[in-house]
């Protein structure tokens, strides 16, 4: 068993299948099945479950995933842990961000950090909130964006923003100074799967407000578009708002409700981890 056997096989998995996973390592796609065959045999189990819809691990190889990511994120770690030694930051920062914050908050950080630390690959992997937490938790990645509070977890504060009702443009709601709760409360109510709805629903809470949740959608445009299309109302943060709300109005929310975005990494983070986190905390 190498460590080059273990970064094809998370490849495959990771990227969809033995095509994507040849791209990404730079290998032919029979090299690619021959290195996971090979490990198969070498552990006397197979690893991956071949179907219509791809590619998917066994019992056996969820055990090996997790133990493969471990080894390799301690493997990635001495090496970029030896260099910091000569005040070099090298290695691979796996970062996790939520959708709504990639284009808006996090881009603008990588370009600095990579001007500061050229010599670091980044890989981002995008998902809700709940993902992201459970991918730091689970060493997938080495930092994530994060919806505060995040106990356990070493953060720097991102931005902090509003969240907004979203009312269809000719809505009774449309032209009102602010929307409460309890308003929101008497119609079908639109969830965002993607990470924000723990904020606004704890809000809710305190008030003594529970929302009718018709429908869930993942995407900000998709909520968007549902509201447009007067299936109901919603929350969604001022950040990642599609630019063309069309049939949407955005109304202030009464009391009105904040969305708290930080960068966390693990107690164990690498040091290309711990330089992004003491960058954003610096300013």
């Amino acid at each position: 068993m190498t460590l080059a056997q273990l970064r094809v096989l998370l490849a495959v998995v990771e990227h969809g299948g033995f095509t994507a996973a040849a791209d990404r390592v730079g290998m032919s796609q029979p090299a690619v099945s021959r290195s996971v065959s090979a490990l198969e045999s070498e552990l006397g189990a197979p690893l991956l479950a071949r179907g219509r819809d791809g590619v998917t691990p066994t019992d056996a190889g969820e055990v090996v995933l997790r133990h493969a990511r471990e080894v390799l994120r301690h493997f990635d770690l001495m090496r970029t842990e030896v260099a910091a030694l000569a005040g070099e930051v090298t290695g691979t920062l796996r970062l996790a961000s939520l959708p709504s914050a990639t284009g808006t908050l996090i881009a603008s950080q990588l370009r600095l950090f990579r001007k500061r630390h050229p010599r670091v690959a980044v890989r981002l992997l995008e998902g809700s909130d709940h993902e992201v937490r459970d991918w730091l938790d689970q060493g997938v990645v080495d930092a994530g964006v994060v919806t505060l509070p995040a106990p356990g977890l070493r953060t720097a504060p991102l931005d902090t923003h509003e969240m907004v009702a979203l009312v269809p443009s000719d809505h009774r709601l449309a032209g009102a100074e602010t929307v409460t709760y309890e308003e929101l409360s008497r119609e079908p109510f639109i969830r965002s799967t993607g990470g924000c709805a723990r904020v606004f629903t704890e809000v809710a809470s305190a008030v003594g407000v529970r929302l009718d949740i018709a429908f869930e959608a993942r995407e900000p445009a998709a909520v968007v578009e549902m509201v447009g299309a007067g299936l109901g109302v919603s929350i969604l943060p001022t950040v990642g708002l599609p630019e063309d709300l069309r049939d949407v109005v955005t109304r202030p929310l009464s009391p009105p409700t904040v969305r708290e975005l930080a960068v966390a990494v693990s107690a164990s983070a690498s040091p290309a981890a711990r330089a992004l986190l003491e960058q954003i905390a610096g300013g």
